[in-house]
């Protein structure tokens, strides 16, 4: 087998994130090709071959999967790469997530558990609050595009002016503004080049409250009049609501959504949505589960696992906005919680008044240094990192803590896996667990685990 050979197969089964499984009978080896359904066959080249390991590049799909039994909701499948099973029923999405959970977690988790199943969305299609476009051309010196990138690139932009991920609110506003800019001939930010004026379009619409936040996002290359564009938007037939619209200035090389001058052209730059009860203030760049709905079921798993909270010290490490500590404050003696971001700290803290809740500590820091200054002991610890997982310095002081449960929340199922084996060694046991799938279409799951000392 040698790069940039050709074959054609079978694609067995898909592994997390996207790593379709086709055996090769003459090499009598397996080769991952990413981009693919189970039962697709599909020809593919040899990319890369080492350690017995072969990758290929998917060049065409042969023969439909017998799993794909629907028609594309939207225009640009399957070039964009944002919703790869769509074709797919939803009820083997999840069969096929569960059957990967197992894959990752049963090798690691030593003894018995119960796993209890993968959770369903509430809503499949148009359920997230939050999707970050791309301004840009299809194809080199085409038309001004906006929408996501086409799967594989990281230059061509696809409209997606029918994202079905999204509500149909998003979909207007963004068709508004692409008219718009197109209208004034307006150029792209070019990454290569550093030259150019639209980099982004982010927006935010509350599930609960139908309010939402549209921003502009350009570098500083040039001056518009935005004040027609802010006139259009106001007057589009939307079944939710605009609250603010901002103006944002990017002038940093990374292809990254950040801030170096934000100009409110409209309203306010906040917005606010409803979880189990509990109200929440979100501005720009806050942290939110973009599925709120699928949210509310992550968190009633979470609070389930925790149990009895009554009296108990609890530490929520990588506490975001807070959202975990407030739901668990109205039963524990104290919740603090530990976060990197400043910002969110602060939305924490702002949230945690919203909802008059005076037992919530929030503290702006990395884990692995604010735990060394706690003079507090818990009685039992959340815990909920970014995808990369905990810090290995920060796990020796999490253990240390010798509590009696611990709840791991993860984004990523391989870095939770790569993180049991330490729990398991300092003496926890696997008792239950289960993943909220938050992201339909999509190769993400959300895993939660509860863990008690033997």
């Amino acid at each position: 087998m040698k790069k940039g050979q050709i074959y054609e197969g079978i694609i067995e089964r898909v592994d997390f994130p996207n790593k379709g499984m086709i055996y090769i009978p003459e090499e009598e080896k397996y080769v991952t090709v990413k981009n693919g359904i189970p039962g697709q066959k599909v020809r593919f080249m040899i990319n890369k071959f080492k350690r017995g390991n072969g990758e290929g590049r998917l060049l065409e799909v042969l023969e439909k999967s017998p799993l794909e039994t629907r028609e594309p909701v939207c225009s640009i499948f399957p070039a964009c790469g944002g919703c790869m099973y769509q074709t797919m029923s939803y009820e083997e999405q999840v069969k096929m997530k569960e059957g990967q959970i197992h894959r990752i977690m049963d090798p690691v988790v030593k003894g018995d558990y119960i796993f209890e199943s993968v959770k369903e969305s509430p809503k499949e299609f148009h359920y997230r609050n939050k999707m970050e476009f791309s301004f840009g051309d299809e194809y080199k010196d085409g038309p001004l595009s906006l929408g996501l990138h086409k799967k594989g690139s990281t230059y061509d932009v696809l409209t997606a002016a029918d994202c079905q991920l999204v509500h149909r609110d998003m979909n207007q506003i963004l068709s508004c503004v692409l008219a718009y800019f197109r209208e004034w001939n307006v150029s792209y930010y070019k990454k290569m080049q550093h030259t150019g004026y639209l980099r982004h379009l982010l927006l935010r619409r509350g599930v609960t409250s139908g309010e939402i936040l549209v921003h502009v996002i350009t570098t500083s290359q040039a001056e518009y009049d935005y004040a027609p564009l802010v006139s259009r938007l106001l007057a589009l037939p939307l079944e939710g609501k605009i609250v603010g619209i901002m103006h944002i200035i990017n002038d940093s090389l990374s292809d990254v959504v950040q801030s170096d001058e934000t100009r409110l052209l409209y309203g306010q730059d906040y917005f606010y949505e409803t979880l189990l009860g509990l109200r929440f203030k979100i501005s720009t760049f806050s942290f939110f589960q973009p599925n709120s709905l699928a949210a509310e079921v992550l968190y009633s798993i979470v609070r389930d696992y925790i149990g009895d909270t009554k009296d108990k010290e609890v530490f929520d490490l990588y506490s975001g906005t807070g959202t975990i500590a407030q739901l668990l404050a109205s039963v524990a003696k104290e919740v603090i919680g530990v976060e990197i971001v400043e910002e969110a700290v602060e939305a924490a803290k702002v949230n945690a008044a919203l909802n008059g809740l005076t037992n919530c500590r929030f503290i702006a820091g990395d884990v692995l240094k604010v735990l060394d200054d706690l003079t507090e002991k818990p009685d039992m610890i959340i815990l909920d990192p970014p995808r990369d997982g905990i810090h290995p310095k920060a796990l020796p002081k999490i253990l240390a803590y010798g509590v009696e449960n611990i709840v791991y929340i993860s984004c990523k199922p391989t870095s939770l896996a790569r993180d049991l084996p330490a729990f398991l060694a300092a003496g926890y046991e696997v008792q239950r667990s289960c993943s909220v799938d938050q992201f339909c279409e999509t190769v993400h799951v959300e895993t939660v685990v509860l863990m008690s000392r033997k």
